[in-house]
């Protein structure tokens, strides 16, 4: 694998971005289940140290060169602790807030990161873009369904969460013009992890024995959400890849299913209609943009 950024390949992102995106709903479901008994700051200790161990393994056997020689190290180091930040904000919220509240305000965060795209990254965003996330919002408010005024602190809070996740992604996407997948997860969970570890002495609780599996389960999750997360940011621009977050939303209610045999309500349904098809807009966007490329390269 190079460390540069590949060839632009939009659909192909799409294709490692969904996929990841679907790892990270799952993930959000053993969140969901282990707060109830254990610390945020230790889950997701947990969860860095299996990527650490991971990424870190197989650097080594490929030989990957140390961020500490990226001229983007200190953008390795910002982005770690925005994702930190996120993490911290978004799970504590969720204790205050409802699914519905949750998932609204934090899908803001798509929409900050094409507008971060244009203004960091200079991308060009096209309509097609732009329609698909504008229509994935509008899908996830008709699914989520806020019902009520939520509290201010913890809605400030998650806006503040898909803030800066919505920075970090655009981090990713700069990162990957040089350095490896593999050596950003590896530098962005070994600090995330000591960030989490510093709290220890007044938060730590031994787990028990599914405790420890269902903490293994998300780090090895965790992990190829991130590799497939990373891999879609090296072959699509940061705005094309935002409106396929909102995908999560059906990920989310799948395994909302599948494990607490929670039965969505009509207005569920009907925002994931909208949602894939905004997602069909944005693959038949992209698929027309890779047409005339390819033209190019046949003749």
């Amino acid at each position: 694998m190079s460390s540069g950024l590949v060839d632009t390949k939009p659909l192909a992102g799409i294709a490692l971005a969904t996929a990841g995106y679907s790892c990270f709903a799952m993930q959000d479901a053993l969140v969901k289940w282990l707060v109830a008994t254990y610390e945020v700051p230790q889950i997701l200790f947990m969860r860095s140290l299996v990527i650490v161990l991971v990424s870190g393994v197989l650097i080594r056997v490929r030989r990957h060169p140390s961020i500490l020689k990226s001229p983007y190290r200190g953008t390795v180091v910002l982005r770690a602790a925005l994702m930190l930040v996120a993490w911290m904000l978004f799970y504590n919220s969720a204790r205050y807030l409802g699914l519905a509240e949750l998932t609204t305000l934090y899908f803001s965060a798509p929409i900050i990161t094409v507008f971060l795209s244009i203004l960091v990254l200079k991308e060009a965003v096209g309509a097609g873009r732009w329609i698909a996330c504008v229509g994935g919002f509008v899908g996830v408010v008709i699914a989520a369904n806020p019902s009520h005024s939520p509290n201010l602190i913890p809605a400030a809070m998650c806006l503040v969460a898909g803030f800066c996740w919505a920075w970090s992604t655009i981090l990713i996407r700069l990162v990957s013009r040089s350095e490896s997948t593999l050596t950003q997860m590896f530098a962005t969970s070994l600090l995330f992890g000591i960030a989490c570890a510093a709290a220890f002495p007044w938060i730590w609780r031994t787990p028990d024995a599914q405790g420890w599996m269902l903490m293994i389960a998300l780090g090895v999750i965790a992990t190829i959400g991130q590799f497939l997360l990373y891999e879609g940011f090296r072959y699509a621009p940061a705005s094309a890849l935002a409106p396929v977050e909102y995908t999560g939303l059906i990920w989310a209610f799948l395994y909302g299913y599948m494990i607490w045999a929670e039965i969505p309500a009509w207005n569920v349904f009907a925002g994931a209609l909208l949602i894939v098809a905004s997602s069909m807009v944005l693959v038949l966007w992209e698929r027309r943009g890779e047409m005339p490329s390819r033209k190019r390269t046949v003749s």
